[in-house]
């Protein structure tokens, strides 16, 4: 995740803030189209038919993740603040009366630290970017068992997409994704236990349009290897969990959707590691009848076991 910012020396701000609040809310339109399917608009049908208004809160539950800028001794303190229930690694590039200066740190859970101590140069501004991606570079990949399929159990739904098709996952952070269809409301489970830690659950449009592609609802769980598990393109209002709540294998988390930049409603699963300042998906197999594992592969229709 990228930030950037530019400030006077004179106009820093020694405070910090780890919450978010919603500040308004949204009419969305609930209602079934021709096909018996719920549609999610922001305007009522042109037809007579029945249709619900629900209130949707402006805002995000995600964590407070950002690098401050704070008063020091001599100069300024960047200071990265890690509102995550998890491990977050930063990379920072400042420019100060030393010239350009580069750091990278990993910063533990809700928790902060300073990066770097910067003089302020003859200009007076300060200038700093900086990025970061969830998770510890050390961790590693090490599931104790296969994962469980993520929906309800002894349920059935079709890989619409999984390795070594790359229709749309083609970067490091989707190649190894699997996309499952499922109708809208459908149970989506826990793969895997751990800890919630980012959650979206306010967006109600879905389309092909590259506007959208940021407004997808998921949720990520943390695992015990220093993994992480996102499931996405989720139903309107339908998460069951909040961050920092501890969640078990199989646990019902959330109905999936068809929300952000989706063609049809489906489950985008991944898991995710830091693979030192990217994030990288990672392979997974599947808990199959009698404890076989299951690669998932396009076309093929997956098991909850």
């Amino acid at each position: 995740m990228p930030g950037r910012s530019k400030f006077p020396a004179s106009a820093i701000v020694a405070a910090v803030c780890l919450g978010a609040a919603a500040a308004s809310a949204q009419s969305v339109y609930r209602y079934k189209d021709e096909a018996g399917r719920w549609v999610y608009a922001d305007r009522p049908p042109a037809s007579l038919q029945p249709v619900e208004t629900l209130a949707v809160p402006v805002g995000t539950a995600s964590p407070r993740i950002e690098v401050q800028a704070r008063s020091a001794r001599g100069g300024v303190e960047l200071v990265a603040v890690n509102g995550c229930a998890c491990p977050v690694e930063f990379g920072l590039q400042a420019t100060g009366a030393a010239g350009e200066q580069a750091v990278r740190g990993v910063v533990g859970p809700r928790s902060e630290q300073t990066l770097l101590a910067v003089g302020v140069p003859a200009s007076g501004q300060v200038r700093f970017d900086y990025h970061y991606v969830i998770g510890d570079p050390s961790a590693a990949h090490a599931p104790s068992q296969p994962y469980r399929a993520p929906f309800a159990p002894a349920a059935s739904y079709a890989v619409t997409q999984a390795p070594p098709d790359a229709y749309t996952h083609r970067d490091a952070a989707s190649r190894h994704a699997i996309d499952i269809a499922m109708p809208v409301g459908s149970a989506v489970h826990a793969a895997r236990e751990g800890t919630v830690i980012n959650v979206a659950h306010r967006y109600f449009r879905g389309g092909t349009q590259q506007a959208l592609i940021d407004d997808a609802n998921f949720v990520q769980v943390l695992h015990d290897d220093g993994t992480s598990a996102v499931y996405a393109h989720l139903q309107l209002d339908s998460v069951r969990v909040r961050p920092g709540q501890r969640v078990e294998r199989g646990e019902y988390i959330a109905s999936s959707g068809n929300t952000g930049y989706s063609s049809g409603p489906h489950l985008h699963f991944v898991v995710l590691r830091n693979a030192g300042l990217r994030s990288e998906s990672v392979p997974v197999v599947f808990a199959g009848r009698g404890g076989a594992s299951v690669t998932p592969r396009s076309g093929q229709a997956l098991v909850a076991y």
